[in-house]
């Protein structure tokens, strides 16, 4: 039986650009394996990859997830700020 490639997308984005990369993958490719596939760690070496979180349409998911026809695989860049520390400041900000 001939197992044909699926189609996914891999995602990165900036606070001013986003890089969407669409890929034809192996039915039986993870979204680890994408990611690697897609190029996006080369056009993006500040990814601090393995250690990066993924996720697929917005839901956290480990990077060893088995993945479906139109799969967007999102990587996840680490957090600067604790958003409840941000809503503090900007209240903060507010009453002056």
């Amino acid at each position: 039986m001939i197992m044909l490639p699926i189609t996914v997308q891999v995602v990165y984005a900036l606070a001013d650009k986003q890089t969407v990369i669409t890929l034809a993958v192996p039915v039986d490719c993870n979204a680890q394996q994408a990611v690697e596939k897609s190029g996006v760690l080369i056009q993006h070496a500040d990814i601090p990859w393995p250690d990066s979180k993924l996720g697929i349409f917005g839901k956290i998911v480990p990077q060893n997830t088995r993945l479906k026809e139109g799969d967007r695989i999102e990587i996840y860049r680490p957090l600067i700020i604790d958003p409840k520390e941000s809503r503090r400041q900007r209240a903060q900000l507010a009453k002056k």
